[in-house]
């Protein structure tokens, strides 16, 4: 196993930020040569900026925080979070801390396999066509590596394919499709380039072959190849809470999970919980969010209706033991991982993982706020954590700094409403008695 110097993060949440950046160097997890770049606040300059997107005007920026007390297979880590939702980082912090006693997270991750697709229409002769195709096979990859060579000498590539076969449908008035599947393998990237620039190579030869008519060939975020799995166990008597037994809060989580595979409604926002944590890492990260949660949310519907990513059940002896499976197709190489300076902090924070142990963390914090999340819902109700730090964005609004803001806070906490005007009137008390 591998350890940081913890001690040095206690009470990391009530430390000033200079002070929690040299508690982070001497912990072990922020190298010294790293410090600047996060003193200066991850700056993106303007030329990085408008390299990036067309039509920059400006940047628009994130709180970019840590989630702590993560152990995740055997492995110390402080995990970065770009977020603006405030107790994202507090819940995923929460539960890492709780679960660090009993093991924390193990993970698994499968071959780390993307898929490209081709999309014919006007194939005149299905069977025949598909015929040839899969007699074509080698012939297909072939091509397919021919146009990214630069993939294959690293060791990765093309390297089987897949045919399905849709038909017609009158209802949606769909005419019939013929699709190939390319299954690549990208290494550390995410790949999205590679997978296209090959796509897009082989449609001719694809076309040749069955005689229809190539629609597209572009990558496919649906990555079902490229799974992530985390676990975790608990003794139930450590999920004790007020009035409530370790027994009875075990009981309400798992039957909250099994509310949220059985009905869509829940299932979102059951999902949405776990995404308000991955999406976080991922954008941290520097990789694509858009395409983790649409492959996510596909994942979901699988079965044909949309159920719940993770379930949580009582283990034989008792113990809570919760589960969570994503498509995971991140990379830690290309876009804008190598020069966005935030991405960059990232991964140096993470001790430079590579694209399986990045998927092992995110898919783990997933977990880890999927369980606070529901354990908050079945005990003290969630809005509890969500008002505290609400308070403490009031107070900001209405202009309160310093030792003003938890004044201004603490006060809104025990007041009957909680609204930008009350928080102006309680800190215009403040400032009188001052």
């Amino acid at each position: 196993m591998t350890f940081k110097n913890l001690n040095e993060l206690s009470k990391f949440y009530k430390k000033k930020r200079s002070e929690r950046i040299t508690s982070l160097e001497k912990s072990g997890f922020l190298k010294n040569d790293w410090k600047e770049s996060l003193e200066n606040n991850l700056h993106l300059s303007e030329e990085i900026a408008d390299s990036m997107i067309e039509n920059q005007i400006g940047t628009y920026q994130l709180p970019y925080g840590l989630a702590l007390n993560f152990l995740i297979d055997g492995e110390d880590f402080a995990v970065p979070m770009a977020t603006e939702e405030p107790s994202v980082i507090a819940a995923a912090s929460s539960a890492a801390k709780l679960f660090r006693e009993y093991g924390g997270f193990q993970t698994a991750v499968t071959e780390r396999m993307m898929i490209g697709q081709a999309i014919i229409t006007n194939v005149p002769d299905p069977e025949k066509a598909i015929a040839l195709l899969e007699e074509n096979e080698i012939d297909i990859i072939q091509k397919a590596n021919q146009a990214h060579p630069s993939i294959v000498k690293r060791g990765g590539g093309a390297e089987s394919i897949r045919i399905r076969e849709i038909e017609a449908d009158q209802e949606y008035q769909t005419p019939h499709f013929l699709i190939v599947h390319l299954q690549i393998e990208t290494l550390e990237a995410m790949g999205a380039n590679i997978i296209n620039t090959m796509m897009e190579a082989i449609l001719p030869f694809l076309e040749e072959l069955t005689k229809g008519k190539a629609l597209m060939g572009i990558l496919s975020n649906y990555a079902t190849e490229c799974l992530a799995t985390a676990s975790c166990r608990i003794p139930c008597e450590a999920l004790k809470k007020g009035s409530l037994s370790g027994e009875d809060v075990r009981d309400l989580i798992v039957l909250a999970s099994k509310a949220a595979t059985i009905d869509p409604y829940r299932a979102v926002t059951h999902n949405k919980g776990i995404m308000n944590g991955v999406d976080a890492v991922v954008l941290a990260s520097g990789n694509d969010w858009r395409a983790m949660e649409a492959g996510a949310h596909a994942y979901a519907s699988r079965s044909g209706q949309y159920r719940a990513l993770s379930s949580w059940q009582a283990a034989s002896n008792g113990d809570l033991v919760g589960e969570l499976t994503l498509p995971l197709p991140v990379g830690t190489v290309g876009g804008s991982i190598s020069f966005h300076p935030g991405a960059k902090m990232t991964h140096h924070l993470l001790d430079n993982p590579d694209a399986e142990k990045l998927e092992s963390i995110i898919v783990a914090v997933g977990l880890a706020q999927n369980f606070s999340a529901i354990r908050a819902l079945v005990t003290e109700g969630i809005q509890k954590g969500h008002m505290s730090l609400h308070a403490r964005s009031l107070a900001i609004s209405a202009g309160a700094q310093g030792d003003e803001i938890e004044k201004t806070s603490q006060l809104l906490k025990e007041s009957k409403h909680m609204n930008l005007a009350q928080a102006n009137d309680l800190l215009n008390e403040i400032r009188k008695k001052q």
